[in-house]
C-alpha cells in the first residue's frame, strides 16, 4: 500500500547532472543564501561581522537584495516591519556574540508582536561549541540560551549538510501560526569551508494550519447567536491572517460592537456605525466591554494595555480565539478557542445565526460621545490638534511606525490607522528606537507608497545612525520627530508619582542640520504649518525629517483610581 507521502519526485536528468556538477567557488554561506531564495526570500536585513562573512561573501553570488543597517537593533527592527507588512519572514544576518545579543530588544518585540523575523547569526568555531571555553573572538559558553527566551525556536548547525534543513525548519517555525521570530546560527568555519554539495533549489517549508476544534466553534456560535448584548474585542491575530473582512461581516451579522486593541488597529473600520474604535485605556469602554453578556476576543491574550492596566472584569461569557496556546486563558476564564483567527471566524460565519439589534449602534454612539465628552474636559486641543495634522497629511494607504513617545501613546487611542496592517508601534515590548528603522524595513518591502515614522527627541536618538542607511538606499520615509527636550512621557510619569523628574532631560543636537550633514531633507515646523510640511515632506521622493518641537501631554489616565 502507498500513501501519498512515501511519494518522491524523481529527479530529472538535468537536476541530476546538476548535483553531479556544483558550480566552483561556493562555500557554506552560499547554502545560506540559496536556501533563503528557495524558500522564496528576495530581501535580507543584516550587519556583517568577522565570524559571518562568509554569509556576506556569498550575498555577491545570489539574487537576494540586501539592506544593511548601522546598528543591529534597528537591522532586527527594519526585518520585524518587513514581516509585519508583507506576511513573509524577514531573514535578518547577524555576527557572533556582540552582533547577536544587539539585536535581542528588537527579536523580543519581533515575538510580542508576533512578527516573522528569521535570524541567522555566526557563530564561534565547531570546537568552541558547547562551552568548551577554546578562547574564540565574541565566544560565548551558550550563545543560544541567550535567544530561547525571546524567540520561538532555536536552531543550531554543526555541519553544511545541516544548513537548508535547519533554515527551513525555523522558516516554518517563524510562519506558522503565532508568528514569530526564530533563531539559527552557524560556526563560522561552516561558513567558510568549500561546499562541494548541490545548489539548494527548493526546501519545503510549508507552515502548518491552526483550525479551530468544531465543537468549540459550534459553542461559540450558539452564545453569539443568542446573546443580548455581545461585543468583539479584535486584536493583532485578526490583521496578522489577514481576517479583517470575514470580522466585519460577523460583526454585522450580530449587530456587535467592535473595539480594536493597539496591536489591531484598523482591524474593523474606524468611522463603522458599530466601531467603539480603540479606547481601551477609558473606563467607558471598560465599563461598556463588562457589561457585555457574551465578549468575543479575537487574536488578544487580553494583557496590560487591552485590558485598561487589567481593571477590566468581565461579567458575562468570553470566547477567545487565540493562536498562542500560552496566551489562552491566562488572563480570563473563557471558551478558549486555539486557532488562527483567519479560520476560526470563517467556521464562525459558517455556523452563527443573524442577530437583529436596533439599540446596538445607538450603545455605540453613547459610548463615543462619553470618551469624546472626558477628553474634551482636559484641555488638550495641541495634541488632538498634532494628531490630526498627521492624519490629514498621510495618505490613506500609506503605512506609520510609532515610537515609544506621548503623540504614539494617543495614536494608540485616537488614530484612524485608515486599515489593517497600516499602523504599527513597539507597543509589544516597550522598547525605544523603534519607529524609523521600522520604517526602513516597510519601505524596503514596498518603495512605491511612502512611509511616515514618528519618534520623541529621546527615541530618536537610538536610531539616527540610520539616516543614513535612509541616504544610501534612497528609502522614502519621512520622520517626523517630536523634540520636548528628554523623556517626555518619563518626565510626565515622574512628575505625577514623585512632583519633580529625574534623569529625564536631555542635550540634544540640531536635528535638522544633522539630517541634512547626511545629504537628508530636515525641516523644522509649528504646529500650525506642520499638516503642510509633512504632507510635502511625504510627497517628496526620498527620505526627510520634519522636527516638531512641542511638549505634549498625554490625557488623564482612568486605571489609577
Amino acid at each position: 500500500m502507498t500513501h501519498d507521502h512515501d511519494l518522491v519526485l524523481r529527479p530529472t536528468p538535468a537536476q541530476i547532472t546538476a548535483a553531479l556538477n556544483p558550480p566552483p567557488g561556493r562555500n557554506g554561506g552560499d547554502l545560506v543564501v540559496e536556501t533563503l531564495a528557495g524558500l522564496g526570500a528576495t530581501t535580507v536585513f543584516g550587519l556583517p561581522g568577522q565570524h559571518a562573512l562568509g554569509m556576506f561573501d556569498a550575498l555577491r553570488r545570489s539574487s537576494l537584495r540586501y539592506v544593511g543597517l548601522r546598528v543591529e537593533n534597528n537591522a532586527g527592527f527594519a526585518a520585524d516591519a518587513y514581516g509585519r507588512v508583507t506576511g513573509e519572514a524577514a531573514p535578518l544576518l547577524l555576527s557572533t556574540g556582540p552582533g547577536a545579543l544587539m539585536s535581542l530588544a528588537a527579536l523580543q518585540e519581533a515575538a510580542a508582536a508576533s512578527a516573522p523575523v528569521l535570524g541567522i547569526g555566526s557563530q564561534i568555531p565547531v570546537a568552541g561549541l558547547g562551552g568548551a571555553r577554546k578562547g574564540y573572538l565574541h565566544e560565548l559558553p551558550d550563545q543560544p540560551a541567550s535567544f530561547r527566551d525571546v524567540v520561538k525556536s532555536v536552531h543550531t548547525v554543526r555541519s553544511q549538510s545541516q544548513i537548508p534543513s535547519a533554515i527551513a525548519a525555523a522558516w516554518k517555525s517563524a510562519l506558522t501560526a503565532p508568528h514569530g521570530p526564530v533563531w539559527v546560527e552557524i560556526p563560522q568555519d561552516v561558513l567558510l569551508a568549500e561546499t562541494s554539495l548541490p545548489v539548494v533549489t527548493a526546501p519545503d517549508a510549508t507552515p502548518d494550519d491552526l483550525p479551530p476544534r468544531p465543537e468549540l466553534t459550534a459553542l461559540a456560535a450558539h452564545l453569539l447567536s443568542h446573546a443580548e448584548r455581545p461585543v468583539i474585542i479584535a486584536g493583532g491575530g485578526v490583521v496578522r491572517s489577514d481576517a479583517s473582512g470575514k470580522l466585519r461581516l460577523l460583526a454585522e451579522r450580530l449587530n456587535a460592537p467592535v473595539v480594536t486593541t493597539f496591536g489591531g488597529k484598523g482591524a474593523f473600520p474606524w468611522n463603522h456605525p458599530l466601531s467603539l474604535q480603540s479606547w481601551l485605556e477609558d473606563r467607558h469602554t471598560t465599563d461598556f466591554l463588562e457589561e457585555a453578556d457574551v465578549l468575543l476576543v479575537i487574536g488578544s491574550g487580553l494583557g496590560e494595555l487591552s485590558s485598561n492596566y487589567h481593571t477590566f472584569r468581565p461579567r458575562g461569557r468570553v470566547i477567545q480565539i487565540e493562536a498562542d496556546l500560552g496566551k489562552l486563558e491566562s488572563n480570563h476564564p473563557a471558551v478558549g478557542i486555539h486557532a488562527d483567527a483567519r479560520l476560526a471566524l470563517q467556521a464562525l460565519l459558517e455556523t452563527v445565526e443573524d442577530r437583529p439589534d436596533a439599540s446596538a449602534r445607538e450603545r455605540v454612539r453613547e459610548l463615543l460621545a462619553k470618551v469624546a465628552a472626558r477628553i474634551a474636559g482636559q484641555n488638550l486641543t495641541l495634541e488632538q490638534q498634532i494628531l490630526s495634522s498627521v492624519r490629514q497629511a498621510l495618505p490613506a494607504d500609506s503605512p506609520s511606525f510609532w515610537d515609544m513617545t506621548i503623540l504614539a501613546y494617543w495614536a494608540w487611542s485616537a488614530f484612524d490607522a485608515q486599515g489593517p496592517n497600516l499602523m504599527h508601534s513597539a507597543q509589544g515590548a516597550g522598547g525605544l528606537g523603534y519607529g524609523f528603522p521600522a520604517a526602513l524595513g516597510a519601505a524596503a518591502a514596498d518603495p512605491t507608497r511612502p512611509v511616515l515614522a514618528v519618534s520623541g527627541d529621546g527615541g530618536a536618538l537610538y536610531s539616527i545612525a540610520e539616516l543614513a542607511t535612509a541616504k544610501q538606499y534612497d528609502l522614502p520615509v519621512t520622520w517626523l520627530i517630536i523634540d520636548d527636550g528628554g523623556y517626555g512621557i518619563l518626565r510626565e510619569y515622574m512628575t505625577d508619582a514623585f512632583g519633580q523628574p529625574t534623569a529625564t532631560e536631555l542635550h540634544r543636537p540640531d536635528y535638522v542640520a544633522l539630517a541634512e550633514s547626511f545629504g537628508v531633507t530636515g525641516l523644522h515646523t509649528i504646529p500650525e504649518t506642520l499638516q503642510d510640511d509633512l504632507t510635502r515632506a511625504l510627497n517628496t521622493p526620498g527620505p526627510s525629517v520634519v522636527v516638531l518641537p512641542a511638549v505634549l501631554r498625554m490625557f488623564a489616565p482612568t486605571h489609577l483610581g
